[in-house]
């Protein structure tokens, strides 16, 4: 058994497919067949099913993964030590990002500053809606990955903190408020962004015994700001994952009481974590400290519904 043919294991079963592997790894599909066939002999399973042109892990299969991504990030982390006693001049560090607030307003900011002192190390970034990052921590998918705090299971770093705000059409007569109240979304159609805080808002109307009308469930925040525009209804939102240009069809307003969501950097094992992730979360943590990472604050809101 080798490193290579865990590796190449663990692709298959990402991408489910031996050419889709072979193409990432830029080898023949014969070699990868022939790298699974005898891994396979060696253990003595069938690692995976075959469905037409798709493959799947078997239920053996999926047991093993979870090993061999173990194995392939502790073979990472030493090599990440060796490099790192060579300088960190070489390495791979792959992380996991979701939504604008994390791969927009805080993801190029620290990458720039990691790449200018790391020059020599491979990143990767897979992007997904929050809970999909979290599963991949889970299967060692990536080595670092932004988060939502509070996240018990894992070791996290807190980076920046934002605030929930209610998102209504220009012309709203609720516009008119400085702050709203979750009290004040429930009479309203109202439009839930699945891919951003979907469960950080879900609770907070369970907290308060409140239902919304519940109109939209978009994919993306931007179906929900074209929603919200055309007065299709209401919606709650991160302040920091909105566009900062100004846009006059719609209007955010601060919750009263304030509503805020704690952003960080979360790893499996602090311990068992490569010298590069732990360069990037030091990087980030300090940009963090010295508040590059600050959202708009709402003052400018206040005073008119107009002036947004």
């Amino acid at each position: 058994m080798t490193l290579t043919q865990l590796e190449i294991f663990s692709l298959v079963a990402e991408l489910q497919g031996f050419t889709s592997a072979a193409h990432r790894l830029g080898i023949s599909q014969s070699a990868v067949s022939h790298a699974i066939k005898a891994l396979e002999q060696e253990l003595g399973v069938e690692l995976f099913r075959r469905h037409q042109s798709l493959v799947e892990p078997s239920d053996i299969g999926q047991q093993l993964l979870g090993r061999a991504r173990a194995m392939l990030g502790l073979a990472n982390t030493l090599q990440q030590e060796a490099a790192d006693a060579r300088g960190m001049r070489c390495g791979t560090l792959r992380i996991g990002s979701f939504g604008p607030t994390a791969s927009i307003r805080l993801l190029p900011a620290i990458l720039s500053e990691f790449r200018a002192a790391h020059p020599g190390i491979e990143v990767h970034v897979d992007e997904g809606p929050d809970r999909q990052v979290l599963q991949w921590l889970d299967e060692r998918r990536i080595d670092v990955g932004f988060v939502v705090l509070e996240q018990e299971r894992f070791d996290t770093f807190a980076l920046f903190e934002d605030q929930m705000v209610a998102l209504l059409p220009a012309g709203h007569p609720l516009a008119a408020r400085d702050t709203l109240a979750l009290q004040d979304l429930c009479d309203d159609a109202f439009i839930l962004t699945e891919a951003g805080s979907s469960e950080l808002v879900t609770r907070l109307f369970d907290a308060g015994q409140l239902r919304p009308k519940v109109r939209y469930r978009c994919a993306q925040l931007l179906s929900t700001l074209e929603a919200v525009s055309r007065g299709d209804g209401l919606s709650l939102v991160a302040e920091a994952s909105l566009p900062q240009a100004h846009d006059p069809r719609y209007v955010r307003r601060p919750l009263s009481p304030r509503v805020p969501r704690q952003i960080g950097l979360a790893v499996l094992d602090r311990r068992q974590s490569s010298p590069a992730t732990l360069a990037f979360i030091e990087i980030a943590q300090s940009l963090g400290r010295s508040s590059k990472f600050q959202a708009g604050h709402l003052s400018s809101t206040h005073s008119s519904p107009a002036c947004r």
